[in-house]
């Protein structure tokens, strides 16, 4: 059995048929805040669900074996498991950052640098000169997103985990943009794998969560008592609810890169698009990389008109299917300006030395119909020529 078709099974039975009361075929969810002890000072496997909880733990096991990591931790939101992996450092320890990284992230790690928590570098991760200065720093941590947010810029995992290790840091992956389905940072050396499972492990947008993997077991022990410490971890019902779509999650990633693919080959060829960010094209140039290191290239893209923010205003003004809204990963396809979006948080001086610029949109392909979405691209794009 191939290492993917064995991960597309865990994603659809992990957990099924194993309900030892009724024998129920999906797992079912346990709600309950509080469990009974069997005796005096002898507690169960579960006492309070802050700590730990069955339905919970069966995301967290999916998770897991999808990532093949030791341990997996839920908590309450991408940004919780961004601040959970991150809770080893001290006052006075040093984070290598990308610096074209997702606008949440950039607020958190500047506003935690601004109160003296850790300091924190920016990096363009493939510039190699500028990533060995930073990591003769000595830094504590080395955080990689890639692709990145909302650049899809691809950074070689392999490479930079070995030298952030080489260096004495952890490595922690980002890996909200592909998910597991497509990529697994910890067989490329990754320590902590984070991810938003709001996104594409959810996949219908209605439940935040999100989830830390970590490749040592005594780490993702060490995790697990923190995030209960500081109570941020998730709710059953949305640990059930995201179960319920990584159920389905290959085959959604599936369709959705097939049809971002022609969406990203469409844009390319339009005179009012002057560049067209996605790893899948071979003119991009992270194309083989992104080859070598994923199992396919994602249903995220983004592209800049050539016309600026004024064009930005005439195009999303004139779509009819895609959604203009934050977020991704959903079966429904969205479209977002970063600069006035995610990417707010970030200074202009910021956006503009990560390459985000005005005439910037970035889409979440979903599960229409490809001819629907190209129909409205061109709809859009014929506004944005009139304009």
């Amino acid at each position: 059995m191939s290492e993917e078709r064995a991960a597309r099974t865990v994603a659809a039975t992990n957990g099924v048929a194993q309900d030892t009361a009724f024998g129920a075929v999906i797992s079912p969810i346990h709600l309950s805040t509080t469990f009974k002890f069997p005796a005096f000072e002898k507690p169960g496997p579960y006492d309070y669900s802050r700590l730990g909880n069955p339905t919970r733990d069966q995301l967290a096991d999916t998770i897991a074996k999808l990532e093949n990591g030791a341990r997996a931790v839920m908590v309450s939101s991408g940004m919780a498991a961004l601040e959970l992996a991150l809770s080893s450092l001290r006052p006075g320890d040093l984070l290598v950052a990308p610096h074209d990284c997702y606008g949440g992230t950039y607020r958190l790690l500047s506003m935690r640098a601004e109160r003296g928590h850790y300091r924190v570098t920016f990096v363009d991760q493939s510039d190699e000169a500028a990533l060995a200065a930073a990591l003769a720093q000595k830094p504590r941590v080395v955080l990689i997103e890639t692709p990145s947010n909302p650049l899809m810029r691809v950074v070689d995992i392999r490479r930079t985990t070995a030298l952030a290790k080489a260096a004495g840091a952890l490595a922690v992956v980002d890996n909200t943009f592909l998910s597991p389905a497509l990529q697994q940072p910890i067989g490329l050396g990754a320590d902590l794998v984070v991810h938003s499972t709001t996104k594409f492990l959810n996949g219908h947008s209605d439940v935040i969560g999100g989830a830390v993997v970590a490749a040592d077991a005594a780490v993702g022990e060490e995790l697990a008592s923190w995030a209960n410490t500081i109570g941020i971890t998730g709710s059953p019902l949305d640990a059930y609810l995201t179960l319920r779509g990584v159920r389905t999650l290959f085959v959604r990633v599936e369709q959705q890169q097939r049809t971002a693919a022609a969406i990203a080959a469409f844009l390319e060829a339009s005179p009012a698009v002057a560049r067209v960010h996605y790893p899948g094209l071979a003119s991009h140039p992270d194309h083989a990389l992104a080859k070598a290191q994923q199992s396919g290239f994602g249903a995220m893209l983004s592209f800049e008109l050539a016309g600026g923010l004024e064009a930005v205003r005439a195009f999303v003004g004139a779509l009819r299917i895609f959604t203009l809204a934050e977020s991704l990963g959903g079966v429904e396809s969205l479209v977002a300006h970063p600069p006035t979006m995610t990417h707010a948080a970030m200074d202009p001086g910021a956006r503009s030395t990560a390459g985000i610029t005005d005439g910037l949109l970035r889409l979440s392909v979903g599960l229409e119909a490809e001819g629907d979405l190209l129909a409205d691209l061109t709809h859009a794009l014929d506004a944005v020529r009139e304009n």
